[in-house]
């Protein structure tokens, strides 16, 4: 799938985050969204992703088979990671993949997934006693292991050790080609294999 923006801007109250930005990316392709703590990254990266809405301009998505998306169609083939998605912390790991497969197609069983992100051990104990880099590892599960064309990332190695780096190091390598990765992020090891960068800077107007 392809995500196109045209003119497209977002405020809050007098302040545009960002604005005039137009922008192709392209399902294969892997980009960066890069700038200061506080610039806009995150929220150009929702606005992508339809949770949140933009102020101006469009937001089209499209593939070969369909030039025109409708958007709730567009939306099933998004999945995404953040700090600020907590799960639900009274579900196991396994009860919340185990959920989230309601709503996407998960490309391995849970316990494959689980183990992938070594959370095998964790497998059934209620999220609220994960640590905070295992509640990222988690996120990074549901949102690799999705059955999407679209994979946005949003600063992802955040809370996790060098272990878990690895791991994300892992899951890029195995499960990015042929699909459309956005990476938001000031940290240049979150996003050293992109191709483009996007400097957010550079559309604050």
């Amino acid at each position: 799938m392809n995500i196109t923006l045209t003119n497209t801007g977002k405020r809050y109250n007098r302040e545009w985050i960002f604005r005039n930005l137009s922008y192709e990316f392209l399902e294969g392709r892997t980009y960066a969204i890069t700038g200061a703590n506080g610039s806009g990254k995150s929220t150009l990266l929702q606005v992508i992703a339809g949770a949140v809405m933009h102020s101006e301009g469009t937001v089209n998505f499209s593939n070969a088979a369909n030039p025109q998306l409708f958007n709730e169609k567009a939306y099933g083939q998004i999945s995404i990671a953040a700090p600020y998605l907590e799960p639900i912390e009274e579900m196991s790991g396994t009860e919340f993949l185990n959920f989230h497969s309601m709503f996407k197609i998960l490309k391995k069983s849970i316990p494959e997934i689980l183990s992938a992100v070594g959370l095998a051990k964790a497998a059934d104990k209620q999220i609220r006693y994960y640590s905070s880099g295992m509640k990222q590892r988690l996120r990074l599960a549901q949102a690799f292991f999705s059955e999407t064309s679209v994979l946005l990332l949003d600063e992802p190695l955040t809370n996790l050790d060098e272990e878990g780096i690895a791991v994300y190091k892992k899951l890029w390598n195995d499960h990015t080609a042929g699909r459309l990765v956005i990476v938001s992020s000031n940290d240049k090891q979150e996003y050293e294999n992109c191709r483009e960068v996007i400097a957010i800077g550079d559309y604050k107007k």
